[in-house]
């Protein structure tokens, strides 16, 4: 376990999951959790961390979406009005089509 207790709790992309794991691995033997999350981290992660970051704080900037709902979007990098749907489909958040393509717009300048 990275530490002995909790905090402070917030949800992050897995972009940083990933550079705490890396600093962890350099320090140490990581622990089987760490392994399998490190494993799926480097698998799954398509920003380096700044850029993840910046693109955070830029989709944070759009009033109706949530922390949570951000790092979703960050981690999965939707491409489609579809994929940004599916994201949201069990959050109460409803968003519109042109909040949708302002989204898109955002997440496309990222991608690498």
């Amino acid at each position: 376990m990275i530490g002995k207790r909790t905090v402070k709790e917030r949800p992050v992309p897995l972009a940083e999951v990933l550079m705490v794991l890396e600093k962890e691995k350099k320090a140490g033997e990581l622990e089987y959790g760490q392994r399998l999350t490190y494993d799926y981290a480097q698998k799954l992660v398509k920003l380096d961390p700044k850029k993840a970051k910046e693109l955070m704080e830029e989709l944070l900037k759009l009033e109706r979406l949530r922390e949570h709902q951000v790092v979703a979007l960050v981690d999965l990098m939707p491409e489609t009005k579809e994929d940004v749907e599916l994201i949201f489909a069990k959050e109460r958040t409803r968003l519109e089509e042109d909040e949708i393509k302002k989204i898109l717009d955002i997440i496309n300048k990222y991608r690498e």
